[in-house]
């Protein structure tokens, strides 16, 4: 592998670079386990909501009368078009620690006394901010594909099931998430992917902060890469990523089918 430097020189290292990134007291390394955390951290609090309330929003979208159905659907799925600096602007405006919308709420209904929360300065707040921030922008995606999956699930089958007595929990539980299984799987796997990458939203709202709470693997490639000239060992770091990404995957994957396996 080449270590480039940015500027145009170019010197092959072989595995250096992934030798760099898995020496402690090494920036490299330094840089790639606490982006490596701080991304994690982001999928483990991000994707079960992105994934469920993503579903939610389809049945509830899809058991609307025909006429209103499409205007429904619009809505959700507009922020999902806008822009990252604009769904940015959008939430530190909602979530200031100042004069944010929320707090601004809050102190109306007499919620806390002593002082705003913090937002993006203090844990919790923060990764719910960002989970927030992320559940809008983005979710109008998976509730379209949940959405294309009820479509084609046989109507027969629920007019059976409430001929023999079958409530709306049993026909969620028995005909329609098995009847979507294979969609299911899929954004599942397209979720988790795109939480890996995730970067506008603590680059553009937190800034990594506070500390290093919200500093993902993206924002790390790109330091070393334009921050520290060090093209080579960003990409090792970027390759890695994507590794972890495909193996994550897999495993979700075969998880959710080892039955017919």
């Amino acid at each position: 592998m080449q270590n480039n430097d940015m500027l145009g020189t170019h010197e092959f290292v072989g595995l250096q670079n992934y030798i760099d990134i898995f020496t402690p007291g090494t920036y490299i390394h330094d840089a790639f386990f606490r982006g490596l955390w701080g991304t994690v951290k982001f999928v483990v609090y991000s994707v079960p909501f992105l994934i469920l309330v993503g579903l939610a929003l389809a049945l509830l979208v899809n058991s609307l009368n025909a006429r209103v159905r499409g205007v429904f659907r619009t809505i959700f799925f507009i922020p999902y078009a806008i822009s990252a600096t604009v769904m940015a602007t959008i939430w530190m405006r909602v979530f200031d620690t100042d004069s944010g919308f929320l707090n601004l709420m809050l102190d109306k209904l007499h919620i806390h006394h002593q002082q705003h929360i913090g937002w993006f300065t203090d844990t919790p707040w923060v990764w719910i901010a960002l989970v927030v921030s992320t559940i809008w922008w983005t979710i109008g995606f998976n509730m379209m594909l949940f959405i294309n999956g009820l479509n084609e699930v046989p109507e027969e089958l629920y007019e059976a099931a409430k001929l023999d007595g079958a409530n709306a929990w049993n026909r969620l539980t028995r005909i329609t998430l098995p009847s979507i299984k294979n969609v299911t799987a899929v954004v599942m796997v397209m979720t988790i992917i795109a939480s890996f990458n995730v970067f506008a939203q603590p680059n553009l709202m937190t800034r990594g902060g506070p500390g290093f709470e919200t500093t993902v693997m993206l924002m790390n490639v790109f330091d070393v890469a334009y921050g520290q000239h060090q093209g080579g060992a960003a990409s090792a770091m970027a390759i890695l990523l994507g590794l972890i990404m495909m193996i994550v995957s897999a495993a979700v994957y075969r998880l959710l089918f080892r039955k017919e396996a």
